[in-house]
């Protein structure tokens, strides 16, 4: 290992948790916004999301530094790829909490509020998935890495269930596509952030153990 990769590293981790809290603590109140109908509260989400974004491009750069002065191998440049990648899922991830609060405003009504009833229980497992995911990553966890894999089936089969149940209740009554369809595409945000979420896990396996997970593949590619 080059002599200033380890300070370096110390830098890159310390940038990646304090990018991952900030998107975090932005989803949970992207969440609580749509879900309260709290207008002011996406405001906040939104204004948030601008300074996430600058924290993502200057984490880049802070990688490819990285590359380019120390040009790492094996796990120490497996790490600095996953991590890459996972700053670009990082910020997928806050523009979908974005997408959600946007919804704020549509989310009112009694009848809303029956139907969505699932939601919570889907934002708070996607939530988890996330924080899963990124304490791998931190920890170098491979075994918490793969907790996360087996979570997401939870959270796709939920969201086909509401989605299922939107669809007929919107077949059965045409009156109620504007107040359902926000609820929808809320349902397929969180969806999409446990997807995001399982791609972080899967970068920390292959971080870690070498081993590509994506797509059913389960092989080392890389030696130590």
């Amino acid at each position: 290992m080059h002599p200033h990769l380890a300070p370096a590293f110390r830098r890159l981790k310390k940038s990646l948790f304090t990018l991952s809290a900030a998107v975090e603590d932005n989803l949970h109140l992207a969440v609580r916004a749509v879900l309260g109908g709290d207008t002011a509260l996406a405001d906040q989400v939104r204004a948030r999301d601008l300074e996430i974004d600058l924290m993502e491009v200057d984490f880049e750069e802070e990688c490819l530094k990285i590359l380019a002065l120390y040009q790492p191998v094996a796990i120490d440049l497996r790490f600095v790829i996953a991590v890459l990648k996972i700053n670009n899922d990082l910020e997928r991830i806050g523009d979908l909490a974005v997408n959600i609060a946007e919804h704020s405003a549509s989310f009112s009504d009694q009848d809303q509020a029956e139907t969505a009833k699932i939601l919570p229980t889907m934002a708070e497992l996607a939530q988890a998935m996330l924080r899963k995911s990124l304490d791998a990553v931190v920890n170098m966890d491979a075994s918490l890495a793969r907790e996360v894999l087996a979570a997401d089936d939870d959270v796709d089969s939920r969201h086909h269930e509401l989605t299922e149940k939107l669809w007929g209740a919107m077949r059965e009554d045409g009156a109620r596509i504007d107040a359902l369809l926000p609820i929808m595409f809320v349902s397929k945000h969180i969806e999409r952030i446990a997807d995001l979420a399982t791609n972080i896990a899967e970068d920390a396996i292959y971080m870690v153990d070498g081993e590509i997970v994506r797509h059913g593949r389960h092989h080392v590619t890389h030696e130590e």
